[in-house]
């Protein structure tokens, strides 16, 4: 018998999953396959209640089950309009991470008959960026060339994940949320009121500078922004230097970079010339097949030490000696916190990272898909260790399956990982939970900011901006607060590992996490080697739950 109350939801779940991707203009029919049932619809019933409200015969086996609720969001969401540009459209979907993609959605999005509708998804989404009504889920199911094929089964399953992936992400939250106040009770209370607040600047006057290296032996040019604490005391200044993300700039992050140089710190950023913006903008004006360069595995280490090459040779003649090159934080976002975790000591894991790309569960893990073009590098050792490096601050890091346990188990410095809750790029549950267990030194911490996305959303392309506000469906944390509880913790991080000042052990701690929380709806959690355990437990949890998450 046939089961309406299943079909209706699958079919609406597949419409849904697929909003700004599922791209029927010689279309008249979209077809279900589930088991063995073959369902249709024709796409001028869904016109017709997108436009009108009218709910046909056609229509009506789909939606009668339906509050009037969710009929006027489905409705809304057909025609609910993304503005972006159809040239970067075209051009993003024909880079192997976004041909990756389609091809991943294309397997359940199929042209009738079940050929992979990858192509005919990126014309549909191109040719209704183009149209005057703009790009909808309904034009670009106009737009699409041929009748297109869903297939439930497999569809049902990717759904079926990404519940999984939400319903992991909110237990692992709140399981931080507990352990930080385990964690409380295990540390003397600070009265954090009577002491500096890390969230403030420092003291010191900062100059920047912005310098043109070129390593000769790689042929690779790039300039570094370069923060000068301005310090009278003749006294060892400490050394940070930032690693970037993808298709970003050094300038994206200043407002960490200012403030750790207002505490003393000469920091320095270096550009990596093949995954920064100016990269991306050459991609989608057809320089590039990729948005970033393969070699950039390679390079982003290597521009990071040669960064502090430079400072050793600039040491004596401009800053008087006074640079401590010999205790070297480093610090990343993204594709940086690969960048930072290879100079730590992480080495490059391909036996599984195969097995990681084979699954097809990587189509909900970006970072997956640019980790896995780490795969066509030459199967060789490589080794970014920089002895120089002494403490690591890896943010919403690119890393699981590149590195593995074997390869992140090498690290034995301090380091501390940054997550946001809200992170569809690299999503915490994915792509850092089971690293910081894997982590063997004793020194390491975690702190997750609720709500928090992967980037910050102010240094964005205006367009890429309108795209996602013209979602609307997320509310995130200021990017105030967000630089609050990433400058605080950064300092004491730095202080501890980098100045080995012990003073500013009690800010390390999940009671100060709890203090710059007060009041605030997006709280910081934050765990130390302590809980580790308790996270190793939680990850077995999902496996037996969920079958595991990758």
């Amino acid at each position: 018998m046939l089961n309406r109350a299943k079909i209706t939801p699958l079919l609406l779940g597949c419409l849904l999953t697929f909003l700004s991707l599922l791209p029927v203009k010689a279309a008249e029919k979209l077809y279900l396959s589930y088991g063995p049932l073959l369902l249709s619809l024709r796409i001028e019933s869904l016109e017709i209640f997108a436009k009108h409200g009218i709910i046909n015969e056609d229509l009506r086996f789909y939606l009668d089950k339906l509050t009037t609720e969710q009929q006027d969001e489905f409705r809304s969401i057909l025609v609910r309009k993304l503005d972006i540009n159809p040239v970067l459209i075209s051009r993003f979907f024909n880079s192997s991470i976004g041909e990756n993609m389609l091809t991943i959605v294309g397997d359940g999005v199929t042209i009738q008959g079940g050929i992979n509708g990858k192509y005919a998804l990126r014309g549909a989404m191109v040719s209704a960026s183009l149209d005057p009504e703009g790009l909808t889920l309904l034009n670009v199911l106009k737009k699409y060339p041929t009748n297109i094929q869903l297939q439930g089964d497999l569809l049902e399953g990717l759904e079926q994940k990404i519940k999984h992936l939400i319903l992991a992400t909110d237990l692992l939250v709140t399981n931080l949320e507990q352990w930080t106040t385990e964690e409380v009770k295990t540390t003397p209370s600070v009265d954090y009121s009577l002491l500096k607040d890390l969230r403030k600047p420092g003291d010191y006057k900062i100059i920047k500078q912005v310098w043109q290296l070129t390593d000769k032996s790689r042929e690779r040019s790039f300039y570094v922004d370069v923060y000068i604490p301005q310090t009278l005391e003749k006294q060892k200044i400490p050394v940070f230097v930032f690693s970037h993300g993808l298709s970003s700039r050094p300038e994206d992050y200043s407002q960490l970079l200012k403030h750790l140089a207002s505490y003393g710190y000469l920091v320095a950023a270096p550009q990596h010339p093949g995954s920064d913006t100016i990269y991306l903008q050459e991609m989608f004006k057809g320089y590039h097949r990729n948005i970033f360069a393969l070699n950039d595995f390679i390079d982003r280490p290597l521009d990071i030490s040669y960064v502090i090459d430079e400072l050793e040779r600039r040491n004596v003649a401009a800053f008087l000696g006074q640079l401590d090159l010999d205790n070297v934080g480093v610090g990343g976002h993204s594709f940086g916190g690969y960048t930072v975790l290879a100079l730590a000591g992480a080495t490059i894991d391909f036996e599984n990272l195969q097995q990681d790309c084979s699954r097809f569960y990587h189509g909900i893990d970006i970072a997956l898909l640019l980790e896995c073009r780490a795969l066509k590098l030459p199967r060789t050792s490589y080794n970014f260790r920089d002895n120089r490096v002494k403490a690591v601050l890896a943010e919403n890091p690119v890393n699981r399956s590149i590195f593995g346990q074997k390869g992140l188990s090498n690290i034995t410095i301090p380091i501390i990982l940054s997550s946001g809750s809200n992170d569809p790029a690299a999503p915490p549950v994915l792509e850092q939970a089971a690293s910081f267990t894997w982590l063997t030194t004793p020194d390491k911490y975690w702190m997750l900011i609720e709500g928090q996305a992967h980037v910050d959303f102010s240094q964005l392309d205006g367009q890429i901006k309108q795209t996602i506000d013209s979602l609307a469906y997320f509310t995130f944390p200021s990017q105030k607060l967000i630089n609050s509880y990433v400058d605080a913790m950064s300092i004491a991080f730095f202080e501890v590992y980098i100045q080995n000042n012990p003073t500013y052990l009690p800010y390390l701690q999940s009671s100060y996490a709890q203090y710059l929380s007060q009041g605030e709806r997006f709280k910081l959690d934050f765990i130390t080697n302590h809980s580790s355990h308790k996270l190793v437990n939680t990850l077995e949890e999902f496996k037996q739950e969920y079958g595991g998450l990758k």
